[in-house]
């Protein structure tokens, strides 16, 4: 039987006014330190986005969902939190803040495959 390796999931969520605290789930960011794993997926949904806020400017949302996927993939396209070790990085992007993009606290599982179990939540979450 395979080992199960323990992973931590936060959902992304589209807060347009922060003070109403009302929110769409936009996507999952999934860390796994044995699989060496940090990857997110996102869809950005114009019609339910302005259906919850009709001034929402959905090239910068996109934008900022894309920022944070560079910070998930690392390297110097990254800026200097793309340069952290994935611990740091997954840290650095679930740290609560009162932005419109905002993650859900953290949540831990077990799974076989990080990548697989990502998808599988993005399907279930977000979708």
């Amino acid at each position: 039987m395979q080992e199960q390796d323990l992973f931590e999931y936060a959902v992304i969520r589209y807060v347009p006014r922060v003070e109403r605290e009302e929110f769409l789930n936009v996507g999952v960011v999934l860390y796994c330190a044995k699989q060496r794993f940090l990857g997110m997926l996102f869809q950005v949904d114009d019609k339910r986005l302005l259906a919850l806020c009709e001034k929402t400017d959905l090239s910068v949302l996109k934008e900022n969902l894309e920022s944070f996927e560079r910070i998930c993939l690392g390297g110097s396209d990254a800026g200097p939190i793309g340069k952290l070790p994935l611990a740091e990085r997954f840290r650095w992007l679930t740290a609560m803040r009162s932005t419109v993009l905002q993650t859900s606290r953290v949540h831990p599982g077990f799974c076989k495959d990080a990548a697989e179990k990502l998808n599988a939540l993005y399907h279930q979450l977000v979708l």
